[in-house]
């Protein structure tokens, strides 16, 4: 009977050892396509960036083109000018269009946009004088924005094609019948065109270069908050290996303990002093207990979530666990505050009760004489907080919640429940937050969407897992 029980211990180690593999690798492909994700949605945004740029440079060409020729009497083709501006309008309708259905923005793409508007930009100043017209320095405008928005690689080529521009424009292109007329100063018309080409310039870049990098920074952030969940789940994993391991380890010692108290209970030596033999009873318990919590692991690690959790209650799930955790508690007074008038059929997940255990476990160790959980539920989420009159959490400690070995207690291993909890709230769906009581004390809030746990949820989404399977 023992090698039957530790071959099938094996084998739950075995399936465990599997699942934690499956889960670090299902782990790293959410995290890729996370990080795609980001990289996709910051590319979206930069090219609604240049969308807004161009229809600005549309206003301003037409605002140019009039006050030249109506205000100045610059003789300007104007029907070759117009057409240059209806091709690039158009352009711009399109791309308004299209990238408001497609959010997945390329490099490539981004380039073509700009050698759009560098190949707008050479039409007109090739009709209005070339490289003499004073608006040729907004060739900068298009290096600049490459810089920030495209790969090294792409920024050389918009670099190459403007310079072969200017200089295609200052061989081909007629020159502006403008006088130069340095001497008036100011009152120079090419040097009036060159103080508004600069002020465009400094103006634009001004404001889309600090929009984009507004993006940037957000997709920076977003990305380094991937990379910390991506460790942090890395950790959990190995920490169920560990545990896995370690009950396979128990199953073997648990056993024996078992069986050489089942024999002291019969000796009689126990038999005739009560006191032992009740002691012996207590020593079972506890046994039992131990035996329960290592297949518990064994059956979380081995099995998916929710595969083996039992239809209940919220009223009754939550019930159960306070019991449960009640059991061999040594707390003074606890008081259980639940506010839930809607019952409504939930999963008993093993997983949430650990969790809530947990943060009543590390609130007991702060104050062993009183706790209070409360429960209720607000606009489709569960709140649970735990509350205590211990000393509270040190300002360090509140700062990094929820991070690992974060625990003032100052022995191996501490702060790993409450990184736990959060982890696990994460997961699903929720969040924890902690903070010091006025009167002293703690508070931990824990907040997690019902449709999480309920049943009917549950069964849609595997419905909906089945559906993208097929």
């Amino acid at each position: 009977m023992r090698g039957a029980g530790t071959e099938q211990t094996h084998e739950k180690a075995a399936m465990a050892s599997k699942t934690a593999e499956q889960v670090a690798a299902q782990a790293a492909e959410q995290g890729a396509q996370a990080a795609s994700n980001i990289s996709h949605a910051a590319g979206h945004q930069n090219m609604q960036q240049l969308i807004q740029l161009r229809w600005i440079a549309v206003v301003g060409q037409i605002t140019t083109i009039s006050i030249a020729s109506l205000v100045f009497e610059v003789a300007l083709p104007m029907a070759l000018m117009l057409n240059v501006l209806a091709c690039l309008i158009a352009f711009n309708i399109a791309s308004t269009l299209r990238w408001q259905e497609n959010q997945v923005v390329s490099n490539g793409e981004l380039l073509l946009a700009l050698l759009v508007d560098v190949a707008s930009l050479t039409a007109q100043l090739y009709l209005s004088g070339g490289a003499t017209n004073p608006f040729v320095f907004l060739y900068l405008l298009q290096v600049i924005l490459s810089a920030v928005l495209l790969e090294r690689w792409s920024t050389w080529i918009i670099v190459a094609v403007t310079g072969a521009c200017i200089a295609g424009l200052a061989l081909f292109s007629p020159p502006l019948a403008l006088p130069f007329d340095h001497a008036r100063g100011i009152s120079s018309l090419y040097l009036q065109g060159m103080l508004l080409c600069f002020v465009l310039d400094a103006a634009l870049l001004v404001i889309f270069i600090t929009r984009i990098m507004d993006n940037v920074r957000v997709s920076t952030a977003k990305l380094a908050d991937l990379r910390q969940r991506a460790a942090e789940e890395e950790h959990i994993i190995r920490m169920g290996l560990l545990a896995s391991g370690a009950a396979h380890e128990l199953g073997t010692p648990l056993a024996t303990l078992a069986v050489i108290l089942g024999d002291w209970k019969h000796m009689p030596e126990f038999k005739s002093n009560p006191e032992l033999l009740g002691d012996v009873a207590e020593m079972q318990t506890q046994l039992k207990r131990c035996k329960s919590i290592v297949s518990g692991i064994l059956l979380s690690a081995g099995e998916a979530r929710g595969e083996s959790s039992a239809a209940t209650t919220l009223n009754t799930f939550l019930d159960e666990t306070v019991a449960e955790w009640r059991y061999g508690r040594p707390v003074v007074q606890f008081v259980f505050d639940k506010q839930i008038r809607n019952d409504m059929p939930v999963v008993s997940d093993s997983t949430l009760k650990q969790m809530i255990c947990n943060v009543l476990d590390n609130a007991l160790e702060a104050s062993p004489h009183w706790l209070r959980l409360e429960a209720s539920c607000e606009q489709g989420m569960l709140v649970l907080q735990v509350s205590d009159a211990g000393p509270g959490f040190p300002p360090q400690i509140l700062a990094q919640f929820g991070k690992p070995y974060n625990s003032s207690k100052g022995r191996p291993g501490g702060g790993l429940g409450l990184f736990l909890v959060v982890n696990v709230a994460r997961t699903l769906g929720g969040v924890v937050t902690a903070q010091n009581l006025p009167q002293g004390g703690a508070l931990v809030r824990l907040s997690l969407p019902v449709s999480a746990i309920e049943i009917e949820s549950n069964q849609q989404t595997m419905q909906d897992k089945q559906q993208d399977d097929e």
